[in-house]
């Protein structure tokens, strides 16, 4: 009870618009039924009615998500600019007769209004004005949130990396510890949605103790998070240390379906409960509006990872065995192991003929040596050619 509890907090404590834009992206998906289909088109319709977002409600009509009404668009249209011009005379007012913290609080509100009725361009034009009124470092990094969480609305990444370079370049002039951790999950998120999934697990694993960034997911969606980036980028000791075993993990990891036979399974070697729990997730991967576009690297990273560390433990094995161990058929291992092995991603060859698997792993110090006679006989070639050069 008291987690169902929590969950609803950390979604009453989301940002309205990210939520929209999720529902959004839903609403856009093929693997959605048109059934839920129908409930988000009414929810997202009611949203931008609540919050009077004519933009956004003109833009899905163009693209044949909404269906237009003249009336209700002249309605918002008409609030806004009654809005904008209450607004108008609350900044004249104050810059006649009150002092500079009132005027930033009447740009800030005007900024905060663009926002609520998502007009991007008005929005970071207003945002970057009240920069200009604002003084405290900390103050000048909430606005830069605010930048970020338009920016992931519209998943605009240049606008995202540059606001998270703004921002750390604000905190060479001060800023607190609680901005500072909630700009590791802002970076975070943006490393995996761009694909870095590696900084992002190292990103999200930094902030586990210290997470309050509840304008972007709940909980439970960070920890979902946090455990499929580790997963693909840490090594088994690590992965053990940071992520099997941390308490803010094992709280919530029993919350999202699927993830703890996920995590667990994996470490434990447990293979066909693994790909089981991996067949349940991918649901979850697809309909995620961060993860989607990047599902079919994802399934390949995990496969990869599962295969390397089965393989670890044998110097030869069958095919057979592997396949077993997998719970799948021996032409699905055959065909799955061609595809890495001819990708330079696993470190073994394949004995069609005994139906056996060698494994072949590089040798550290080999390599090394290796690579240092190359670099040798290139530097001996340079020389050569330079002393010629020298005897003319």
């Amino acid at each position: 009870m008291e987690g169902q509890q929590q969950h609803q907090e950390d979604e009453a404590q989301q940002h309205e618009h990210l939520i929209l834009a999720r529902k959004l992206f839903l609403l856009k998906h093929h693997d959605v039924s048109d059934i839920d289909k129908v409930r988000l088109k009414d929810e997202v319709l009611r949203s931008i009615l609540a919050d009077d977002m004519a933009t956004l409600y003109e833009s899905l009509a163009e693209d044949s998500v909404l269906d237009v009404d003249r009336s209700i668009l002249e309605s918002m249209q008409k609030k806004i600019g009654e809005e904008i011009m209450r607004l108008d005379e609350r900044i004249a007012d104050a810059e006649e007769n009150l002092g500079e913290s009132e005027v930033r609080e009447a740009h800030l509100a005007k900024s905060l209004f663009f926002i609520k009725i998502g007009d991007k361009e008005k929005a970071l034009e207003q945002l970057k004005l009240t920069e200009t009124k604002t003084v405290a470092v900390g103050q000048k990094m909430d606005l830069v949130f605010h930048i970020l969480q338009i920016a992931f609305f519209y998943m605009d990444f240049d606008l995202i990396s540059k606001s998270i370079d703004k921002a750390k370049n604000l905190f060479e002039e001060g800023g607190d510890w609680e901005r500072k951790n909630r700009l590791k999950v802002y970076e975070g998120l943006f490393c995996m949605s761009t694909r870095n999934f590696k900084k992002a697990a190292n990103l999200f694993l930094d902030s586990i103790s210290t997470f309050t960034t509840y304008e972007l997911f709940p909980y439970d969606t960070f920890i979902f998070y946090t455990v499929l980036t580790s997963i693909i980028s840490l090594d088994r000791v690590s992965l053990k240390q940071k992520v099997v075993d941390a308490p803010e993990i094992l709280t919530v990891i029993g919350k999202v379906p699927h993830l703890s036979e996920f995590l667990n399974s994996l470490y434990e070697c447990q293979y066909k409960s693994f790909f089981l729990a991996f067949a349940g997730l991918t649901d979850q991967i697809k309909v995620d509006r961060y993860l989607h576009p990047h599902f079919r690297y994802y399934m390949r990273e995990v496969r990869m990872v599962v295969y390397s560390q089965f393989l670890e433990s044998y110097k030869s094995v069958t095919i057979e065995a592997m396949a077993k161990a997998f719970g799948v058929t021996v032409e699905f291992i055959d065909v799955e192991l061609s595809r890495f092995i001819a990708a330079g991603k696993l470190h073994c060859k394949i004995d069609k003929v005994a139906g056996v698997l060698e494994t072949n792993r590089p040798d550290a110090k080999n390599a090394l040596y290796q690579a240092t006679i190359k670099q040798g006989d290139f530097l001996l070639n340079r020389i050569q050619k330079l002393s010629r050069v020298i005897d003319l």
